[in-house]
């Protein structure tokens, strides 16, 4: 790290958000801010402004403004970063600072659970990603996106839901109070159903993760089915990641943390609780070298 670097900054963007952490080179927390979507398979300029924006609020309640901006090193962690292209596309971008790193939301995620360390971690979310990192590389399992990826998640989790609430309403099988809670969303009107799923997106999906639960702890059948399927998915890519040398594995985000009473002990017994979070892994990647492809 150049000798100029006085500020370390972290951000963590996705497609609905982007954070931004500026620190010190002692560590405190200079300013803090959130903009809308850097997820840069939406467009690498639209990513770059809204980060540049994120970072700008940060350094206006930090006392600082874009003069100060050669003095930062910045440290991205990224929806879409995966994507090689994309990757290129927007490391390709000019920009104001004496540093970018670049790498995914799912890489800053796990440095942060492990404090910059050797580490596995897998997301449960909307969708899923389980990713380990051991020295300079980094193995990743799922994450390819809803509907062709993406199992334990909450999409793939009310995509199940929908469909067997459709063999519910044809009498192939039971109707149960959850089926029933989802005819209810749309006013026992099947055609209404089948018009939302011509444009549902993952998180309409995944809205209906939260009645999985609550149905399947009042002991419905078709919820305790839908969680013994999740609990399964998530077992998969929990053995992935063993099978690749991970020890122990953070669980994060809404669908994880709920499901760990629903596996097997075994696994339970090998998951260990987050240390930090995507935005400490991303100041963590402003101190070192963390790309994913090389410049």
């Amino acid at each position: 790290m150049t000798d100029h670097i006085r500020y370390f900054v972290g951000v963590d963007g996705g497609g609905t958000s982007c954070r931004a952490r500026i620190i010190n080179t002692n560590g405190q927390v200079m300013g803090e801010a959130k903009t809308g979507s850097a997820n840069i398979l939406l467009g690498a300029d639209i990513a770059m402004a809204s980060i540049i924006d994120a970072i700008a609020t940060a350094a206006a309640i930090a006392g600082l403004s874009d003069e100060d901006y050669s003095t930062m090193s910045v440290g991205l962690a990224l929806a879409g970063a995966e994507q090689r292209s994309a990757w290129y596309e927007f490391m390709a971008q000019p920009h104001p600072f004496a540093a970018v790193t670049l790498n995914t939301d799912a890489y800053g995620a796990c440095l942060g659970a492990w404090s910059g360390q050797d580490g596995a971690i897998l997301i449960a979310g909307t969708g899923s990603c389980g990713i380990l990192i051991k020295g300079t590389e980094q193995q990743v399992v799922g994450g390819r996106e809803f509907p062709i990826s993406d199992q334990g998640g909450g999409a793939v989790m009310g995509l199940r839901l929908i469909q067997q609430t459709l063999l519910a309403h044809d009498g192939i099988r039971p109707t149960t109070p959850l089926s029933a809670h989802v005819l209810a969303h749309f006013n026992q009107d099947i055609d209404t159903l089948v018009s939302w799923s011509k444009t549902a997106r993952p998180c309409d999906y995944g809205h209906f993760s939260p009645a999985i639960f609550t149905h399947a702890y009042q002991g419905d059948a078709l919820g305790i089915e839908l969680l013994n399927q999740t609990a399964a998915d998530i077992e998969m890519w929990m053995k992935a990641l063993i099978k690749r040398g991970a020890d122990q594995i953070c669980l994060m985000g809404s669908i994880a943390e709920r499901i760990k009473p629903w596996l097997i002990p075994p696994l339970q017994q090998r998951i260990a609780e987050p240390l930090g979070d995507a935005m400490d892994g991303a100041l963590a990647m402003a101190r070192g070298n963390h790309n994913l492809y090389p410049l």
